[in-house]
């Protein structure tokens, strides 16, 4: 009985890290696929619309009628979607939400949402469970925690978008100064919809897509 009683407290005590490990490898690999993946298809839609720079637009999703109701097709950022990168990725299915945006699903569960109507320039990817995310974080929360903020701006040279210029989809890194000081404190921050915490993308890749001791956040989904 003691013996039992011992294994019941390291299992008691074990389940939870391995758990948690599971999660992480999880969002990693998910990641890591995601961002070779939305990437190729960019180069195969340059190889028939040209230089990105010139087919990137930065677009509107769906408009309400003066009820409040979606009004079907409106989403210029959808078509503009389907049309340039739809077809090189792999899409299970895709849906228009009620904030005006769209997200779309992949076959290992994860997702790629719009992030916010007015842009086709910031976007969250979801390594699995999309719906239980937004519905706990809400639309534009739970990043760095079951959402993971990237941006797709190749157009702006501005310096507050070095990182992005000329770039396909790559983690947020508006204003990044460069140092790892600024992802892990960004990341760190406690304010769940805190444009810091769009950092922690970035924190995973700087790190080879690896969630690290020192990740300031708790993966959950």
């Amino acid at each position: 009985m003691i013996t039992l009683g011992i294994i019941g407290v390291v299992a008691a005590m074990t389940m939870p890290v391995l758990i948690q490990n599971h999660k992480n490898a999880v969002v990693e690999t998910r990641l890591k696929k995601f961002y070779s993946a939305i990437n190729q298809a960019i180069t195969m839609a340059e190889n028939d619309y040209g230089d990105k720079k010139y087919w990137f637009e930065d677009l509107e999703g769906a408009q309400t009628d003066d009820e409040g109701n979606l009004i079907p097709g409106s989403s210029e950022a959808e078509k503009w979607f389907n049309k340039y990168l739809a077809p090189y990725m792999e899409i299970i299915k895709t849906e228009e939400l009620s904030d005006g945006t769209f997200i779309v699903y992949f076959p290992d569960g994860s997702a790629l949402k719009q992030y916010q109507q007015a842009t086709t320039r910031d976007w969250f990817f979801y390594p699995s469970k999309a719906k239980d995310c937004i519905e706990q974080y809400g639309d534009r929360g739970g990043s760095g925690v079951c959402a993971f903020a990237f941006i797709f701006c190749p157009i702006t040279d501005n310096t507050d978008w070095r990182y992005h210029y000329n770039k396909g989809f790559e983690p947020y890194m508006y204003a990044w100064d460069g140092t790892y000081e600024k992802l892990i404190n960004g990341c760190e921050d406690q304010n769940q919809n805190a444009i810091g915490r769009m950092y922690c993308t970035a924190l995973i890749q700087y790190n080879g897509w690896k969630i690290t001791k020192d990740y300031p956040q708790r993966i959950r989904f």
